[in-house]
């Protein structure tokens, strides 16, 4: 575990992914459009891994050992053998800013499991951020997005969604390490299930051919795996699990934004209210606590 610490530095890490993350959820739901989902997931995890390993390589980062290389391990599977398939699998039913809009459950389930594992305490004021924010995202959501959506496919995504917050909880429980070696463990484990889970499905392995089917693949694992993922298990060294994962507030307003100008998914100008709710918990939610 580590102490919040201030500068500039963290803000940065923390709202360029809010800006990546904001757009992947509807490159997912573009790529989709031309490649199977559990493949492209795969395509995605293993180019990560081979360059995450290269990385390793020319920088000379060791990999992950002991307590690290289990925390790294717990990480892997959460966020990306089990959020990652699932999450592809369900943007072929649900919306991507309604994808996005799920993920804002994090921080309230992120400071019940950080609790639960004695990592933070439980205060009214981290409940109360977190409940503010996610009333906005609701608010938001409920005058921006309409449309009958599979419930199966929602389900899928809360689950996909808050196994990945867990995923970062476990992260954090292990000693501080080096992110680039985190992730790369965590894109080995993420491919070979993908790869397996893919096979099981039935779905064609084909390699993208095509812009359509190419471009999503390299900009979610440069931009994303690359820099968002790393990013955060970055922060994760230096700011509270409750306080990194209000990034997953921010997500819903700039993919619903996305979604809305690309895919032409409806969005209402009556969001105002909901914007006020979300700021409200952001500034609440992310303050850092007085010193005794």
């Amino acid at each position: 575990m580590s102490a919040s610490v201030g500068g500039a530095k963290p803000w940065i890490a923390f709202s360029a992914c809010g800006l990546i993350w904001g757009s992947t959820f509807l490159v997912i739901d573009l790529g989709n459009d031309a490649l199977p989902p559990l493949w492209a997931a795969a395509l995605r995890l293993c180019l990560a891994t081979g360059l995450l390993g290269l990385w390793m390589a020319v920088r000379r980062i060791p990999m992950p050992r002991g307590r690290a290389l289990t925390a790294a391990v717990g990480h892997g599977i959460c966020q990306f053998a089990i959020n990652f398939p699932l999450l592809y699998w369900a943007e072929r039913q649900v919306p991507s800013g309604m994808a996005a809009v799920l993920y804002a459950t994090v921080p309230l389930t992120s400071a019940l499991m950080v609790r639960a594992m004695g990592l933070e305490p439980l205060t009214l004021t981290k409940l109360a951020g977190a409940a503010l924010a996610l009333g906005g995202v609701a608010v938001l959501f409920s005058a921006s997005l309409r449309g009958d959506v599979p419930p199966g496919g929602l389900l899928t995504i809360l689950f996909a969604a808050n196994v990945s917050g867990f995923g970062v909880v476990l992260l954090k429980r292990g000693p501080r390490q080096n992110p680039i070696g985190a992730n790369a463990v965590g894109c080995v484990i993420g491919a070979v299930v993908s790869l397996v889970a893919s096979a099981v499905m039935g779905e064609r392995h084909q390699l993208p051919t095509t812009f359509a089917a190419a471009a999503p693949v390299l900009y979610l694992t440069l931009a994303g795996s690359l820099g968002a993922f790393v990013l955060m298990s970055w922060l994760v060294n230096h700011w509270p699990v409750t306080r990194t994962s209000y990034v997953s507030i921010i997500v819903p307003v700039i993919a619903l934004a996305l979604g809305a100008i690309v895919r032409g998914q409806r969005v209402t100008a009556t969001a105002g209210a909901g914007c006020v709710l979300i700021l409200l918990g952001l500034l609440i939610g992310m303050r850092r606590p007085r010193r005794a």
